[in-house]
């Protein structure tokens, strides 16, 4: 297997982990354990545990990502985007979800790959972007509360039976009439 997807597939594992065992259940050895693999090596490829986590965290900005471009068709309503792409989160994407939850509880992390982690679901910066395009006379504050009722939604979807992608549709165009 080449390097490149043995570390993807180390990062997954990780998330996978941290999913299911949250934060504490995320080490070389449980990695190495869970992957079938010879002991120490997940260690030859992420020295540290805080270079193991910033690599999930880095897959879990590659999945977004992707996931968002996949979300997005020519002359889309931005507001069916998020729906979408929330939707995607909480159904197909749930154990992202949920390991980007559990790693972000640890005090010990970084702060890039705090930040890493905090942005990896949401660009503030893309919906900064996304609000000015639409008349915006205060991006950033919009962009943050934009950012509140996305991630809240995504919070309470993961943990309960609410429908992400109906919250999504009416709470984003009550709050931003212009995106929907």
């Amino acid at each position: 297997m080449p390097r490149l997807d043995r570390r993807a597939l180390i990062a997954d594992a990780a998330l996978g982990l941290a999913a299911t065992g949250g934060n504490h259940a995320v080490t070389h050895q449980g990695v190495d354990r869970s992957l079938d693999l010879p002991k120490g090596s997940t260690s030859y490829y992420f020295r540290s545990r805080e270079a193991l986590v910033d690599a999930a965290a880095q897959r879990l900005v590659w999945r977004s990502r992707k996931s968002f471009d996949e979300a997005i068709v020519d002359g889309s309503v931005p507001v069916d985007v998020m729906a979408a792409y929330v939707a995607d989160l909480v159904e197909r994407r749930r154990t992202d979800v949920l390991a980007r939850q559990a790693l972000l509880l640890d005090p010990t992390l970084a702060e890039d790959t705090r930040d890493r982690l905090r942005g990896c679901l949401f660009s503030a910066e893309s919906a900064r972007r996304l609000l000015v395009e639409h008349g915006s006379s205060a991006p950033d504050d919009d962009a943050r509360r934009l950012l509140a009722i996305l991630e809240g939604v995504v919070f309470v979807a993961v943990h309960s039976d609410a429908d992400a992608r109906r919250d999504i549709e009416a709470l984003v165009a009550a709050a931003f009439p212009s995106l929907a």
